[in-house]
């Protein structure tokens, strides 16, 4: 096998010149406004789902015939990594993030004045592809932050992105039902403009000089993961782990609200709070990962999820296995996502390209494993959503433990 080495030497690219650095004497600060515009921002991409019921109640429509709106935004963010997120190695970032601010603020307004689902689709569509902004700061922070220190800097931010994941199911479904799905939209635009800029304006100025066309990180992609082992195992472990996670989050609402357990959806959204153990266990591994390296932690985050399927199975009758099955399959997420993203930004010279090729691979993962979860659901019920999670573990191990 190749060496880390020898695959950054062959991706070596000019330097970029930064002409004026955030301001040394709040660090923490600093992070932590990024940590906060990531939560608002990734929870742009979310905001559909719990609001589904309410937005066909106003367009007098049943919900299974707007349910399609929620798979817009994550086919929106898809497209909007592989045209936006590459371009944090070639572009002044504080532009970009304005520019993507400015348009996410403008889509999210014209959802909620939306007269229709096609017109909602569209602007919820725009919404999602131009709210990658956490996927330009992440690479931001691994390369200013100390190398002792790297993880754990990567770690606040996705502490922060979980957060709002979370904070868009739970918190925006209870806004959505006391003052209408309209006024999120509106709110959550208000949200991304004040934070968005507020972020761009303390953003390091740069001049990048650029060598090629605008776009040219999406061909470099497949070339650029080939190169680099590292970054290969960790868009693939990555893509395991997702994936077993989004077949079974995907599919536990049609557990918790069929005949086992009869909840209601209301009900059964509140599952979403165990979203919280993964902001809580982020920066735990990001200190894990600094004193014992990303490859360890990996392999613990991996035995963890292992776990948590059969648990997953036994809480197909039992309520108390899928509480613990869902705090553990969260904690082996985020523990994983934390030691794969540091890699990945961590062994190339182009680090926003190869965050973009770990964040496509891991959509990618989730978005098969979740669809061949339905199926399987449909046809062996629960067990059969577990065995897709367990096969996609296997595989997300088993690919990179063997190739040379």
């Amino acid at each position: 096998m190749p060496s880390a080495t020898s695959a950054t030497t062959a991706d070596q690219a000019p330097p970029t010149t930064p002409t004026k650095q955030p301001t040394p004497a709040a660090p923490t600060l600093f992070l932590a406004l990024i940590a906060v515009c990531s939560a608002v921002t990734a929870a742009n991409i979310y905001l559909a789902a719990p609001l589904l019921t309410l937005i066909a109640r106003d367009f007098g429509s049943a919900p299974s015939a707007v349910a399609w709106i929620a798979s817009v935004a994550q086919f929106g963010y898809a497209i909007g990594l592989l045209l936006f997120a590459p371009l944090g190695d070639t572009v002044n970032r504080r532009r970009l993030v304005t520019g993507l601010t400015l348009l996410t603020t403008a889509a999210l307004a014209a959802s909620a004045g939306a007269g229709g689902t096609g017109t909602l689709a569209v602007a919820v569509f725009v919404a999602s592809a131009a709210t990658v902004i956490p996927q330009l700061l992440v690479p931001l922070v691994a390369e200013r932050a100390p190398a002792a220190h790297r993880a754990r800097h990567v770690a606040v931010v996705i502490s922060g992105l979980f957060a709002g994941i979370v904070a868009a199911r739970v918190v925006g479904g209870l806004a959505g039902q006391a003052f209408g799905w309209r006024a999120v939209f509106l709110g959550a635009g208000a949200l991304t403009l004040v934070l968005g800029l507020t972020t761009a304006l303390v953003l390091p100025s740069e001049r990048r000089p650029r060598t090629g066309r605008l776009f040219s990180g999406i061909p470099a992609l497949p070339g650029l993961v080939r190169r680099s082992p590292d970054l290969w195992r960790a868009c693939v472990r990555q893509a395991g782990m997702f994936g077993a996670w989004s077949a079974l989050w995907t599919s536990l609402a049609l557990l918790l609200t069929g005949p086992s357990y009869g909840l209601s959806i209301a009900t059964a959204g509140l599952f979403g709070l165990f979203g919280l153990a993964a902001s809580v266990v982020a920066p735990l591994a990001g200190g894990l990962v600094d004193r014992f390296g990303a490859a360890r932690v990996v392999r613990s985050a991996y035995l963890l999820a292992a776990v948590s399927v059969p648990l997953f199975w036994l809480g197909g009758q039992v309520m108390w296995a899928l509480f613990a099955a869902a705090i553990a399959v969260h904690a082996a997420l985020v523990a994983s996502h934390v030691a794969n993203q540091t890699l990945a930004l961590t062994t190339t010279s182009t680090p926003a390209t190869a965050n973009t090729a770990y964040v496509v691979a891991g959509f990618a993962g989730g978005a098969i494993a979740s669809a061949l979860a339905g199926t399987a659901y449909s046809h062996w019920g629960w067990a059969g959503v577990c065995a897709v999670a367990g096969v996609w573990l296997l595989l997300g191990w088993t690919t990179t433990s063997v190739r040379r």
